[in-house]
């Protein structure tokens, strides 16, 4: 299978599940420290001696005893909650209907297995996966009262980010936010290549510490992340190229003054340009509820006539724009899709083309680590 093939990465059956653990904390003055990042890269087999160090000397903590972690952090004006502990990945379901755990894009499997080696070789989850769900009443209720007490942590990053950590250890309390998640399915918002990863060394060594992998599920309806677009250029593809290309599988291809072709950016509209010349591309979003990245990558690419010699991905539409030039590189504004959309399409057992979205904001990474040696 070559490096460059993208799969559908299995489903986690129900019951949903998440677990107490002991997380590992580092210091707030490591917590988004270039310095830190670079300890976890390679040699991997030297993670756990520099973990050890800096517990030695203060600079990280193990706690004594599990628990599921509220983690409310403000990055960039907005805060989000999450509830952190280990999603139980032990079973599998046959069929999208019994999935708990939604992909909306695919995988590179040689990206899952190097992300697979890392992590057993440093022993750790070094960062949970982002989850997004719409919690039941019975944990929002739980948790609402949890934030309403005093908070374990606070402390403020070297990224800015602020951050606020209860940690939920009452049995009681546990059991009914348990029973809540049981009922609930989750997208998978960021970690896509993690969560595949996770899954490949529970095929390993089912049975262990491997049959639960770090996630931090956000309910939708509290703090809900902000869902952007990720913008394309096409590398050697002409406008007139692209109108072809549009008109040929009947979506409507305008030219536009510059201001008008960005006001007109929305669902069912792109806006494309190679620097000089400007224009929209319309489109049906009837069939399928498709969205405007599945139209370009599925219908309009495949369409053109020649090219594209390569697709990059941006998240800023002034980067995307500056590096537009005729007849060598166009540049595609894309709208971004809702939450409920992409539901709709994962639910029906599609899946979106790999960077189709960009939900944000994520947390610092180090604020809770999860140690695979806790089992």
């Amino acid at each position: 299978m070559e490096s460059s093939t993208v799969v559908t990465p299995p489903y986690v059956a129900g019951p949903l599940r998440l677990e107490p653990f002991r997380a590992l904390r580092l210091a707030p003055s490591r917590i988004a420290n270039p310095a830190s990042g670079r300890a976890f890269a390679r040699p991997y087999t030297d993670v756990a001696a520099r973990l050890a160090q800096w517990q030695a000397d203060g600079q990280m903590h193990h706690d004594d005893q599990p628990a599921l972690y509220l983690h409310e952090y403000t990055a960039g004006g907005m805060t989000i909650r999450g509830l952190v502990g280990l999603l139980d990945i032990s079973h599998r379901a046959a069929r999208i209907e019994d999935a708990v755990v939604l992909p909306h894009e695919g995988i590179h499997p040689a990206q899952a297995d190097e992300l697979a080696d890392r992590m057993a070789e440093m022993g750790l989850n070094p960062a949970p996966i982002l989850l997004v769900h719409r919690s039941a009443p019975d944990a929002r209720a739980v948790l609402d009262e949890l934030r309403a007490g005093r908070p374990d942590h606070v402390f403020t990053d070297r990224a800015e980010q602020r951050h606020r950590i209860w940690a939920l250890q009452d049995p009681a309390r546990l059991a009914i936010v348990q029973a809540a998640l049981a009922g609930t399915r989750t997208l998978i918002a960021d970690g896509h290549h993690r969560y595949a990863a996770y899954l490949r060394l529970q095929q390993r060594r089912p049975g262990g510490a491997e049959d639960r992998g770090l996630a931090m599920l956000v309910d939708h309806d509290d703090t809900p992340l902000f869902l952007g677009a990720i913008h394309r250029v096409l590398a050697g593809v002409s406008l007139d190229d692209l109108e072809r290309a549009a008109l040929l599988v009947g979506a409507r291809f305008a030219s536009a003054r510059p201001d008008r072709a960005v006001a007109a950016l929305r669902r069912d509209t792109m806006v494309v340009t190679d620097g000089d010349r400007w224009a929209t591309i319309t489109f049906d979003t009837v069939d399928g509820d498709r969205t405007a990245v599945e139209v370009l990558h599925d219908v309009i690419v495949p369409a053109l006539p020649r090219g594209p010699r390569a697709i990059s991905h941006h998240h800023s539409a002034e980067e995307t724009l500056g590096l537009a030039s005729a007849d060598a590189d166009l540049a595609v504004l894309l709208p971004a899709p809702d939450v409920d959309q992409v539901l709709r399409i994962v639910a029906g057992g599609r899946l979106l083309p790999e960077k189709a979205t960009s939900f944000q904001p994520k947390a610092s990474v180090g604020v809770l680590i999860r140690s695979l040696n806790d089992g």
